[in-house]
């Protein structure tokens, strides 16, 4: 029997507007090991960015692990703390509502990476005194200013 690793992802996303420029931040724990990861995209939502910090954290794991992941996303955690992620599948990819749920391709990613790893995901308070949310929040925020002193010109409009 192979004995899984056991990895800890924090993960923060944010935007500026929303819909607006977007910066996600993760930060992935291993043994004595920390990695830092971020990025964003010129026009987006805080939900998009969320789930993206949680992908690309995610997907950083070269092998099936057992991950903690903590963050201040009610829409990420309580998807699957309450199963709702599950339901949307079921039904199509449609909520309660018959609406479409948003950001199908970003749930069908994570709910792929998530038969992949065994996530137990933990929702922390943000801006608060986790020192590790704050340092994903700092992250996510560095990669919007990034967008914000890009000068615009016509491949980038």
């Amino acid at each position: 029997m192979e004995t899984r690793k056991t990895v800890t992802l924090y993960t923060d996303g944010a935007c500026s507007g929303n819909p607006g420029a977007g910066g996600w931040g993760a930060v992935l724990l291993y043994g004595g090991h920390r990695r830092e990861l971020s990025g964003g995209e010129r026009e987006t939502t805080n939900n998009r960015m969320e789930l993206t910090a949680v992908i690309e954290g995610l997907g950083r794991l070269k092998y099936p692990c057992d991950v903690d992941v903590y963050s201040d996303s009610s829409y990420v955690v309580n998807a699957f703390l309450n199963g709702w992620v599950y339901g949307w599948e079921k039904s199509g990819w449609k909520k309660t509502d018959k609406k479409p749920v948003l950001n199908e391709e970003l749930w069908k990613e994570l709910l792929a990476l998530s038969r992949t790893h065994n996530l137990t995901f933990h929702w922390v308070k943000g801006h608060a005194d986790n020192e590790l949310n704050n340092r994903c929040d700092e992250l996510a925020r560095a990669a919007i200013a990034a967008f914000k002193e890009e000068p615009k010109t016509d491949e980038n409009l």
